[in-house]
């Protein structure tokens, strides 16, 4: 998105004195047109009037010199031809006139009324709105100024809060009297995006402090291991438990940084797999590799097939973390049973459950409920947040589901189909 950058304050301005300038023009039009009609029916009315007097006149058996003597006056001139071609009074000289002709007794009344003086006067208004017009664009182009700098001062506080927090000052904000404006919302808006940013910014140094203390232990370990090793005789009857010490905390560290960027990929949006996925096929394969690792231990998969269009191998990640959790929290003697439905699965155990105020927190990244356990099990606070983003990569979502007995993970996956495979149940 490339946001243009005009100058607000002369866009306003030029707008207002544009919306300005085409109303005036407007104004001045409507007038003067309003003006030249109602002059062009005043005429009409002397006109008539006087058309109306002279027929009088000449019918009462006026003469045509008296009714011309009393009719002419300064803006109306009137001439009387007579059946024999003799002309009663001038017509007037050249200039602005309106003419109106009668016929009374075979006598041709002709009328003139001067229109000159009223285009002068309609010249002068003109004129008139002209001037006024430019002086109030003026006068008003200099308020604009004053109004849209007073108008525009919240968006200079942002400008100035945002320039303060770039510098380093956190904690700012604007705090809007009202947020049921323009300026108010966004304002608040404002507020609410440096809120989760600093959050964020807090969240994020806080998961590579945890990240890294995770990491110096296993690394720690190896370093340790390694300067023993390289120490001890060649003969030393401990050079094979410190090599399996070596391997492990590697391994360790490993599974650490394979964590780490799974969670970096989930926050950049990596593109998965699209392929139709068989969910029972999905926890079936899991039981057998459960079983082949801990072969007495109770772990089922049951209900119907359905497939969903997903990244069959991440999916199977977040079933084996899921499964391989629920068997570190039961133990050798525990029940794990998967159950695929129309909308997902659900993993569920026999173990200790997770407390209620704790079933949002452990889906955070570097969460242990038994950190001790977890260590010991390598486990880095970080398969469940791992889970979480795949199965909302997919448009789904994991929870932790309330339970009168051990725990309940709930996955819900969208557009989940039945698959044709007689015989499966």
């Amino acid at each position: 998105m490339n946001l243009r950058t005009v100058s607000l304050r002369r866009r306003v301005a030029v707008s207002v004195l544009l919306v300005l300038f085409l109303v005036l023009v407007a104004l001045v039009i409507s007038v003067d047109r309003t003006f030249a009609g109602q002059s062009s029916k005043d005429v009409d009315g002397v006109l008539n009037n006087a058309g109306a007097r002279a027929v009088e006149m000449l019918k009462n058996g006026r003469r045509p010199a008296e009714v011309v003597g009393v009719l002419t006056k300064r803006n109306i001139h009137v001439t009387i031809e007579l059946p024999n071609g003799t002309t009663v009074g001038s017509a007037p000289a050249e200039g602005q006139f309106e003419r109106q002709v009668r016929n009374v007794q075979r006598n041709k009344v002709t009328l003139y009324a001067d229109t000159e003086t009223i285009s002068q006067a309609q010249h002068r208004l003109r004129k008139l709105l002209l001037i006024l017009g430019l002086a109030a664009i003026g006068i008003t182009g200099a308020l604009i100024v004053v109004v849209v700098r007073r108008a525009l001062a919240p968006l200079d506080a942002m400008t100035s809060l945002a320039q303060a927090i770039a510098a380093g000052h956190r904690g700012g904000r604007l705090n809007p009297s009202r947020t049921d404006t323009e300026l108010g919302r966004t304002a608040a808006a404002f507020d609410g995006m440096l809120d989760s940013l600093e959050g964020s910014e807090q969240r994020t140094r806080r998961f590579v402090a945890d990240a890294a203390h995770e990491l110096r232990t296993p690394i720690t370990g190896v370093q340790a291991v390694a300067e023993a090793l390289v120490q001890a005789p060649v003969d030393s009857p401990d050079r094979d438990q410190m090599s399996f010490l070596l391997v492990r905390e590697a391994r360790r560290a490993g599974r650490l940084v394979d964590d780490l960027l799974a969670l970096a990929q989930l926050d950049a949006g990596y593109e998965m797999q699209r392929e139709s996925v068989d969910l029972l096929g999905l926890a079936e394969a899991e039981v057998s590799r459960t079983r082949f690792v801990a072969p007495d231990f109770d772990i089922t998969a049951e209900g119907v097939s359905v497939a969903v269009v997903g990244d069959g191998q991440r999916l199977a990640q977040v079933l084996a973390n899921l499964v391989d959790n629920a068997r570190q929290a039961t133990g050798p003697q525990g029940t794990v049973r998967i159950r695929v439905d129309l909308t997902g699965f659900t993993v569920s155990d026999n173990g200790p459950g997770v407390p209620e105020a704790e079933r949002e927190r452990i889906f955070d990244r570097l969460v242990r409920l038994d950190d001790a356990r977890d260590r010991r099990s390598g486990g880095s606070g970080l398969g469940l947040a791992i889970a979480r983003g795949v199965i909302r990569a997919h448009g789904g979502d994991l929870t932790c589901e309330p339970s009168d007995q051990g725990a309940v993970f709930r996955v819900v996956l969208p557009a989940v189909n039945p698959v044709a495979e007689p015989g499966r149940v």
